[in-house]
């Protein structure tokens, strides 16, 4: 999967599911600040990455993510899709 699907489905689907701003997502901006997730969200996170990517983060992968592109990278070194 190309990077550019990565962040454009990742995009998708947070500012679907979490009420996100679209234009608040940028590849720089703190992932947790932008999106204000408390512990339910982080794990309906988990559900959509696994629904989406093909794998289950943990509580640790979110404590690696600072931005988004953090967040981005992370999918795409872990995806099964990209393997």
């Amino acid at each position: 999967m190309e990077m550019s699907e990565i962040i454009s489905t990742s995009n998708a689907f947070l500012t679907e599911e979490f009420e996100v701003d679209g234009q608040a997502i940028e590849g720089s901006a703190n992932f947790h600040e932008t999106l204000d997730l408390d512990s339910l969200d982080y794990v309906d996170l988990v559900v959509i990455v696994d629904e989406h990517f093909g794998f289950k983060m943990t509580a640790d992968d979110f404590k690696k993510i600072t931005t988004f592109d953090d967040f981005y990278g992370f999918i795409a070194k872990h995806s099964p899709v990209n393997k």
